[in-house]
């Protein structure tokens, strides 16, 4: 790519205000064929304002977006979308009723010489499209029955089904596992070869190093660093986008304890976890590794009680516990912080304290009736110490960043008190600020005694934040090892063995 030739797309002086606030402020960036472009910068920064419009979802208050030089205007997302423009929102936009194929041609359906929908052509169209990611998703599937990852892939397949001459991707990779990260990006750089202009929007910073060719940043609403006037380094990168230093991105403590609290036995569901053993110590982070569909967010709902155990047993502090449900697995003291905590972990029509007290309204409950300013005193409390913007307890949290929506899902079990917390994915699609927010945060739960189980699809954050690694393949734990004796590589070669032997067993 050469930045010589006249760019396929413009963006020229964009700004676009809401109440009370500049969400773009004469933003300026040039996208050119056959280039993948950074769109950089915390939550809150502007980068979503900035999406919707070339996206046709807003209309901006000034400026202009060219297609090589020519001004065009979207009336909506359709249009957009007429006009060459594919964007993967951070929220899925799939409808989780219809079939895999409805949704990958979702409005575009093919059509025969008689008008009717070519069902025939839908599905071997999406068959080619699976077949160029590299990933193997029935086109007939009903999409709502897929796990977060593999949903993630059919909107990406929607972009592609698109022919699009601009592809928007916002936090691409927040479900995937590594082996489906690198399928991503070998796939990429293939559309980099036919031309499109791609901008790729994520907190991982490592892959965008790997991936991108230039970057932008915003902070504050306006461009603070153009393209080609920042190095493709995270250090660089990091610093623009908080403007100041970060010495440690990875702050860990090593507070483990020698007591047991949790000992799992055998234990197995009908939802893919086989004769899984292990045991967390005080105070420990034990972390699970392994790739998309391993198991690891069904060993996670075994322990929680979302799926029941066939078989095998639990101990916390040396008692047998019946866990059945998740109301079982509260009152045991444990809790869990979900994958997806659009759908598995926020009530939207409440604001921060309806979230935050829903798993501790019987301390706060007196003769069944809910004590107002108890819950009041307890949500101010954690926002306090969790930083949580100062608005949370005055919108409902859809409103609110996903680093703060993040937060209190974390408050609401430190409310409940628990003693065992699991993190499944706890810094998905979420800044660098606010992760080193959640890190600093287990650090302090370890030192008050509380136990950490860990799921990460970033091997840097798991390798640097747990004390000990359970590496899961097909619903199982082939081995625990102390994080300190295990490599990037060794967790990379797991993936691929996973990979291999789910390919054996499909032959």
């Amino acid at each position: 790519m050469s930045n010589n030739h006249r760019p396929l797309w413009e963006v020229v002086g964009l700004s676009k205000s809401y109440p009370g606030v500049l969400a773009n402020d004469n933003i300026s960036l040039q996208l050119f064929e056959g280039s993948i472009h950074g769109l950089l910068g915390e939550n809150g920064c502007g980068k979503s304002t900035l999406i919707k419009m070339l996206s046709g979802v807003q209309k901006p208050d000034a400026g202009e977006i060219r297609c090589q030089g020519r001004v065009v205007e979207f009336r909506d997302p359709i249009d957009a979308s007429n006009k060459g423009i594919a964007t993967v929102f951070q929220e899925f936009s799939i409808v989780p009723t219809l079939a895999v194929a409805e949704n990958v041609f979702l409005g575009k359906l093919p059509t025969n010489r008689f008008g009717f929908i070519d069902w025939r052509a839908a599905y071997r169209q999406t068959e080619e499209i699976f077949a160029e990611m590299g990933i193997e998703i029935k086109p007939d599937a009903i999409t709502g029955d897929l796990s977060v990852g593999e949903q993630q892939l059919v909107e990406i397949a929607k972009a592609l089904g698109a022919n699009a001459r601009m592809i928007i991707l916002d936090e691409p990779t927040a479900a995937l596992g590594m082996a489906e990260i690198e399928s991503l990006h070998q796939l990429l750089r293939r559309m980099k070869k036919k031309g499109c202009a791609i901008v790729y929007v994520s907190h991982r910073l490592d892959e965008v190093e790997r991936i991108v060719d230039e970057v932008t940043i915003l902070r504050n609403g306006a461009v603070v660093r153009k393209s080609g006037e920042t190095k493709i380094d995270v250090d660089d990168i990091v610093s623009a986008m908080i403007g100041g230093e970060v010495s440690e991105h990875y702050p860990k403590v090593d507070n483990t304890q020698p007591d047991t609290v949790l000992d799992v036995r055998k234990i197995g569901t009908k939802k893919g976890v086989f004769d899984v053993s292990f045991t967390l110590n005080k105070g420990e982070v034990l972390g699970l590794g392994g790739v998309l569909g391993s198991g690891r967010t069904e060993i996670a709902h075994a322990l929680f009680g979302v799926d029941k155990l066939t078989t095998g047993e639990i101990r916390v502090h040396g008692e047998a516990v019946h866990i059945s449900s998740q109301i079982d697995s509260i009152r045991a003291g444990l809790a869990l912080v979900p994958e997806n905590r659009k759908f598995d972990g926020l009530f939207f029509n409440f604001a921060a304290s309806g979230n935050t007290t829903s798993a501790s309204l019987k301390s706060l409950s007196s003769m069944g009736f809910l004590n107002l300013r108890k819950e009041a005193e307890l949500t101010q409390t954690y926002i306090r110490e969790l930083e949580v913007s100062s608005q949370a307890d005055e919108k409902s949290v859809g409103l609110l960043s996903g680093g703060n929506q993040q937060k209190i899902v974390i408050a609401r079990w430190l409310a409940s008190d628990a003693d065992i917390l699991i993190f499944d994915e706890p810094t998905q699609g979420i800044d660098i600020g606010a992760k080193l927010a959640v890190y600093k945060l287990i650090n302090t739960l370890t030192a008050q005694g509380k136990s950490i189980i860990l799921i990460s699809s970033d091997h840097d954050e798991l390798l640097a934040m747990s004390d000990r690694i359970a590496v899961v393949s097909h619903g199982s734990i082939s081995r625990i090892v102390n994080a300190a004796e295990l490599t990037h590589s060794d967790l990379v070669q797991a993936s691929v063995d996973h990979s291999l032997n789910t390919y054996k067993e499909c032959i």
